[in-house]
């Protein structure tokens, strides 16, 4: 859905089942030239669709979103300033449930932090 908007540069998963993901936004993309002009700011929705994307790769399941709570936006992401991003993915996945508990930064700042739940 997000064509082209981000490039995931590396992930893996932890001892303890996390995953983490490493992207880098195409400050390029025509999104970027209308959220805002000559300020961009990466919209929250592509954010929480991302965390989506990320969620269907690595489960492997096709998912539709049924409840997001504790969405807080906690820093603007300039694509220009800080494009590579590090989101940390707790997915639990109990039959046709998948809930994931997400933390994205960059460097030391925390820019979101969200639950959500899935249908597969």
């Amino acid at each position: 859905m997000l064509t082209d908007f981000y490039t995931l540069e590396s992930h893996e998963k932890t001892d303890d089942g996390i995953f983490i993901a490493h992207i880098r936004l195409n400050k390029d993309h025509d999104i970027f030239k209308g959220h805002f002009p000559g300020n961009p700011v990466t919209p929250g929705v592509c954010m929480m669709q991302i965390v989506k994307e990320l969620t269907e790769e690595f489960t492997g399941a096709k998912l539709f979103l049924k409840t997001a709570s504790n969405v807080k936006f906690m820093a603007i992401i300039n694509p220009f300033e800080t494009p590579d991003l590090k989101l940390q993915l707790d997915i639990s996945e109990n039959g046709e449930d998948v809930k994931v508990k997400n933390t994205t930064s960059f460097g030391e700042t925390i820019a979101l932090k969200m639950s959500v739940s899935y249908k597969k």
